[in-house]
């Protein structure tokens, strides 16, 4: 993504390290240099607000549980391994599949489907759901 504005530090390389930046792991002078770009780049100020706003409804939902070892090491395996091929040029293709749904109100696991009067949730009737789709 890029906002089309020439920037000290590219639009790419900010949103690269995002996270890093959300969870305070990067040097102080790294994070000097995205605080810059955020005032200067409206586009990815917004996708940091919106990472953000994510992150903390993450934390409020499942902070309670500790990540499994295991778990963490594949899921930054992953995301190396898609940086990777993002420097490289490759097309990146990601599939995510969920298990665990969530009513946003409550913070409370959905009720798994199958119950007496319940409907299909939406996304699960076996027709694929585009990303940025509206739920049915």
């Amino acid at each position: 993504m890029s906002c089309g504005d020439p920037h000290e530090t590219e639009c790419g390389e900010v949103l690269d390290h995002l996270y890093e930046f959300l969870d305070n792991e990067m040097a102080e002078g790294d994070c000097a240099k995205l605080r810059v770009h955020f005032e200067e780049c409206s586009p990815c100020l917004k996708q940091y607000g919106l990472e953000q706003a994510i992150k903390a409804l993450i934390k409020r939902s499942c902070g309670c549980d500790d990540t499994p070892t295991d778990l963490r090491s594949k899921v930054l395996a992953r995301i190396d391994s898609i940086r990777a091929g993002q420097r490289s040029g490759e097309q990146v293709v990601v599939a995510v599949e969920t298990t665990v749904e969530l009513h946003v109100e409550s913070a409370r696991p959905a009720p798994r489907p199958g119950g007496a009067g319940e409907a299909e949730p939406a996304g699960r009737s076996g027709a694929p759901v585009e990303a940025g789709a509206p739920a049915e």
